[in-house]
């Protein structure tokens, strides 16, 4: 179906902000999959004279609105957002926020998330996205086939997750991270672990709760509660955020101002320094 999106929307920086592994380049446009569901999405011209800018999805009406669109966070105002930062204020933050326009903070599945980030731990992106791919190829079932001809899996429930051996996991090049892997998915799939229900915690509650997990640390959980949880506030620190903090930022950065979307400023940050902020 043919979508209108007059918000930013940038698919290339969704998929490059490391908020999601399952996300990538396919041809003219991206494959993109969560949990069990598959859609592939590309940008299309337009010349109607209308604002906005208009994006092709292959999935059906019904699918787009009751799962797509909230999957892409598309009811809330990035533009707005980013009208909170000054440039006066914090030129910095300007910049990334204008380099990073287009991003927008993903409504992911916790259960995804608790897994992918458990893996991320020491590892870059594309090594990451290997991983995941392994263990869906591993314990998750065929759903679709891309455009370029490549078979595509679910992400495990944690049941199917939870019946590889650790032999299996260690397979999927999770290196010390299969034991932490496979304590989560017996956890969850044993009702030991309820994640939906940690949802109607506050932060604190649900940062308690995610550091009670094997595996799980200060980073690991604050991915959680940003990219698995929406928590818009939440300001995951790794390497390239806490180097723009000691560089950019020796006074402290503004929290305060931001909240609550402290979450949206950091992948700003962090896909700019990334990007192009640290050669300066």
């Amino acid at each position: 179906m043919i979508v209108r999106i007059e918000d930013d929307f940038d698919l290339r920086k969704i998929a490059d902000s490391g908020q999601c592994f399952r996300f990538n380049e396919c041809g003219d446009g991206y494959s993109v999959v969560a949990g069990d569901k598959h859609v592939f999405v590309r940008k299309v011209t337009s010349d109607d004279g209308k604002a906005g800018e208009t994006y092709e999805f292959d999935c059906a009406e019904e699918e787009f609105n009751t799962f797509w669109k909230n999957y892409f966070d598309l009811d809330t105002n990035y533009r707005g957002i980013r009208g909170l930062i000054d440039a006066r204020e914090d030129e910095y933050l300007y910049y990334a926020s204008e380099y990073g326009t287009g991003i927008r903070i993903l409504r992911q599945d916790p259960w995804e998330m608790l897994i992918s980030f458990i893996i991320s731990q020491r590892k870059n992106i594309p090594a990451i996205k290997a991983s995941i791919e392994k263990i869906c190829g591993a314990a998750g079932r065929k759903i679709a086939t891309d455009k370029e001809g490549k078979d595509v899996y679910s992400f495990p429930t944690p049941e199917e997750l939870s019946a590889l051996s650790i032999e299996q996991l260690s397979a999927c090049s999770l290196g010390y991270r299969d034991k932490y892997v496979k304590q989560a998915a017996m956890d969850v799939a044993s009702g030991a672990v309820k994640l939906d229900e940690w949802d109607n915690l506050d932060d604190a509650g649900l940062m308690e709760k995610l550091l009670s997990l094997y595996g799980v640390g200060v980073k690991v959980a604050n991915c959680e509660i940003l990219f698995g949880y929406h928590r818009l506030d939440a300001f995951p620190k790794d390497v390239w955020i806490n180097k723009v903090l000691d560089m950019k930022y020796p006074q402290g950065f503004l929290f305060d101002k931001y909240k609550p979307y402290n979450g949206v400023m950091q992948q700003y940050l962090f896909f700019y320094s990334r990007s192009e902020g640290m050669k300066d």
